[in-house]
């Protein structure tokens, strides 16, 4: 599990600490806060830690080794012209970035660069071993649709999509899970599929479909909405999203009804209780209180829970931090869709 996160001159954050739970984490703020920096920045060092994905590498971690591929990771999941551009900037003048990122059982990453680095990173500490599991990361917009052939156009052109997307259609196109696993797949898969109508297939030919009682749906004409249900529904017949390990989400509730947010909703806190610790940003109060009211319940009393208030100011974004969505701080998103509530409730009675 990813235990906590401390940052110093990192994009927008001037000094933040995040403590996470082993559960799921909501990340709340305006436009422009640092949301996406975060979820990208804990999946990039969660990435990297992986013994899935260190290839050639050694056996046991190095400190040359992980400044190489900290410094890869953090340029092709950011895509910045240099590294120092993730560096803040303040009237101070040049300024380092450092990062410690703690895992349990006293794992560690620790890094740092400047305003002048261009593709170079300084590790100062690390983990004893490597990570067992490998992370996902789910961005705003649905990819099944562009699964086809982008693992390889990505590996050998030049495209301006950030890489987050190559590491996860490579998990969509991953064999199907067999064995004890099965039976906890199915019951997850179960409400997924009620929602969409249908249950997710790639064919030989490497397109995604949805098949509605033996009739197969082309990706593209299912709702966009329903093709994040598909994602998630892959992702977890292919065992990624399942067992120890980690779900980085961005705006789950984008192009999603309310119905469909609740299944949403539903869906993330049984990962939680499968073992996957969940990050999640988004700006939806509706999400938000679905979760809520469901961690009431007896099925997910026990799940573990961490809101996070991103507040820009002139220092930077300062972070407020709780178990209850009541102690993170006032939103500007989401008082303006109570407000809007209040609004439209008093215009219907006068």
């Amino acid at each position: 599990m990813l235990e906590s996160l401390k940052l110093k001159n990192f994009t927008v954050f001037g000094e933040a600490t995040f403590e996470f739970a082993n559960g799921i984490n909501v990340i709340v703020g305006a436009n422009g806060s640092g949301k996406t920096h975060l979820l990208k920045l804990a999946y990039a060092c969660t990435y990297v830690l992986n013994a899935e994905v260190r290839n050639a590498g050694p056996p046991k971690q190095t400190i040359p080794y992980l400044q190489s591929a900290v410094a890869e990771k953090l340029l092709a999941v950011f895509k910045p012209d240099g590294l120092g551009r993730l560096a803040r900037r303040s009237r101070k003048g040049r300024q380092r970035s450092e990062v410690d990122c703690l895992f349990n059982d006293q794992n560690k990453l620790e890094f740092s660069f400047s305003t002048a680095s261009k593709t170079s990173v300084e590790v100062e500490k690390t983990s004893a071993r490597w990570l067992e599991k490998r992370p996902v990361y789910l961005p705003t917009r649905e990819l099944l649709t562009i699964y086809p052939g982008f693992v390889s156009l990505y590996e050998t052109t030049h495209l301006q999509f950030d890489e987050t997307w190559r590491d996860t259609c490579l998990l969509l196109g991953a064999p199907l899970a067999r064995g004890p696993r099965e039976a906890r797949i199915k019951e997850l898969l179960v409400p997924l599929e009620e929602a969409m109508g249908g249950k997710v297939e790639l064919t030989d030919a490497g397109g995604f479909y949805l098949n509605v009682d033996g009739v197969r749906m082309e990706m593209h004409l299912v709702a966009e909405g329903l093709r994040k249900l598909a994602m998630i529904a892959r992702l977890i017949a292919t065992g990624s999203l399942i067992d120890k390990g980690y779900l980085f989400w961005d705006e789950p509730e984008a192009n999603l009804n309310p119905q469909v947010i609740k299944t949403i909703a539903r869906t993330i806190l049984h990962l939680c209780q499968n073992g996957i610790q969940v990050f999640v940003a988004t700006h939806s109060l509706f999400l938000m209180r679905e979760m809520h009211i469901l961690r009431q319940t007896s099925e997910f009393r026990d799940t573990p829970g961490r809101f996070f208030g991103l507040h820009p100011d002139y220092e930077g974004v300062s972070v407020e931090q709780s178990d209850s969505i009541d102690d993170i701080g006032d939103i500007t998103s989401l008082d303006e869709e109570l407000s809007q509530t209040d609004r439209y409730m008093q215009t219907e009675l006068n």
